[in-house]
């Protein structure tokens, strides 16, 4: 039972790791703007991961206190460093699938039909007031790049998203897939559209640490701009998308919550579409 959601969880990251053109990220073409880590990198921790998503769902059925939820991602965490020689590849994406992949048990727990709008209203209603007071919480925590730049730019970041139900995933990256789709975009295609339409609205504190306020003003323009073309159904957009990813290379920019939040988004897509 929660195996099948688990397997959703990492097929989700998976996708977003194989999706290319993908700006100043890595794929199995190249390692994008980082020279410590690449796909290789990535499976390492999604092996590491496979038994994270199963657990967490079996909590999320069982009701457990967001304390419990946190325990099981910090172990999960300390796994994928372990995998990764202290690499952090995963770290948003535990936190966010994870939350949903709780969400997900205890509206199956609950019954009812598993719409989006029922998994966001599910993680609110749930843990919504502890994911607040952990947004809050940011001197009771290891300080990481993403605190750092959160802090340091005014951004809301991982925390901000969660305490107020991922409306990246829900409000932006899950309408623009969906619309690909609608319009007869194959999943490749959506996938992008969703990238490029976070890419365009999110304040990701990866890029924040990386390239400053005047590295978040260059990713939005871009990707912006890339909408404004037509987005994949423009014929060339595959030329656009790696021309966006020799940009972002040369900066050395990596939209790292953007990618987080599409296997977010992606996932998503996969639970609430299931018969």
């Amino acid at each position: 039972m929660h195996a099948a959601t688990a397997r959703l969880a990492l097929r989700a990251l998976h996708t977003e790791l194989m999706l290319y053109p993908k700006p100043g990220l890595v794929s199995p073409r190249d390692s994008g703007s980082h020279t410590d880590m690449n796909a290789a990198t990535f499976m390492r921790s999604l092996f590491a991961l496979r038994h994270y998503f199963a657990a967490i769902e079996a909590a999320g059925m069982d009701g457990a206190p967001f304390g419990q939820l946190r325990t099981l991602g910090m172990a999960a965490e300390a796994r994928m460093l372990a995998a990764t020689n202290g690499i952090n590849t995963h770290r948003g994406a535990i936190f966010s699938l994870g939350l949903l992949c709780a969400a997900h048990g205890w509206l199956r727990r609950h019954g009812g039909a598993i719409t989006p709008e029922a998994l966001r209203a599910a993680m609110l209603a749930r843990w919504g007031d502890d994911l607040a007071r952990h947004r809050d919480a940011h001197s009771a925590s290891p300080e990481s790049n993403g605190l750092r730049a959160a802090r340091l730019y005014g951004a809301g970041g991982a925390r901000e998203q969660a305490a107020q139900g991922l409306p990246a995933v829900f409000d932006t990256a899950l309408p623009a897939l969906r619309a690909t789709l609608a319009r007869g975009g194959n999943l490749h295609e959506a996938h992008t559209e969703a990238l490029f339409a976070l890419m365009a609205d999110l304040e990701d504190t990866n890029v924040l640490h990386r390239g400053g306020a005047d590295g978040d003003r260059f990713v939005r323009i871009q990707a912006r701009r890339f909408i404004a073309l037509g987005g994949t159904a423009n014929p060339h957009w595959r030329g656009f998308a790696h021309g966006c990813h020799i940009l972002f290379v040369r900066r050395r920019l990596s939209p790292g919550g953007a990618a987080d939040l599409l296997a977010a988004a992606s996932f998503v897509h996969a639970v609430t579409e299931r018969p």
